[in-house]
C-alpha cells in the first residue's frame, strides 16, 4: 500500500496523473487519485497529501492548468487539465519509461547461477 511520496517510485505518480489527465479530461484530485486506484486495481492507495503533492509539482511546471468548478455532488472543486506543455511532458516521460522498464524487464530475465 502506497502512503506517502517516499514509497512511490520517484516520478511515477506525476506520470500517472498527467496520463490519466490526458485520457480522462479535467479531474479534481480525489477523483484523479480514485482513478488510479481503480487502473492500479487497488494496487496503489493515494492519501490525499500524495496526489496533492503532485499536482503542485505540475502546476508549477505549467504541466497541468487548475480551474474552479462544481464536483458531482455540487462542491466547489478545484479541476485540474493538462496543458499542451504537460502533453509533450507526458510523450517524452513515456518513451523514457517504456526505454527504462524494458531495461529492467531485460535483467530480470536473466539466468541465476546455481
Amino acid at each position: 500500500m502506497i502512503q506517502t511520496k517516499s514509497e512511490v517510485l520517484q516520478g511515477t505518480l506525476d506520470l500517472m496523473v498527467l496520463k490519466t489527465l490526458a485520457a480522462m479530461g479535467p479531474l479534481h484530485g480525489y477523483g484523479i487519485a480514485r482513478r488510479i486506484e481503480q487502473l492500479s486495481e487497488d494496487v496503489l492507495r493515494l492519501n490525499q497529501g500524495t496526489i496533492y503533492a503532485s499536482l503542485v509539482r505540475l502546476l508549477q511546471k505549467g504541466w497541468i492548468s487548475a480551474a474552479w468548478g462544481a464536483s458531482e455532488n455540487n462542491r466547489k472543486a478545484k479541476f485540474y487539465s493538462i496543458t499542451r506543455a504537460g502533453r509533450k511532458q507526458l510523450n517524452a516521460e513515456t518513451e523514457n519509461w517504456k526505454r527504462i522498464s524494458a531495461v529492467i524487464g531485460r535483467v530480470l530475465q536473466l539466468a541465476e547461477r546455481m
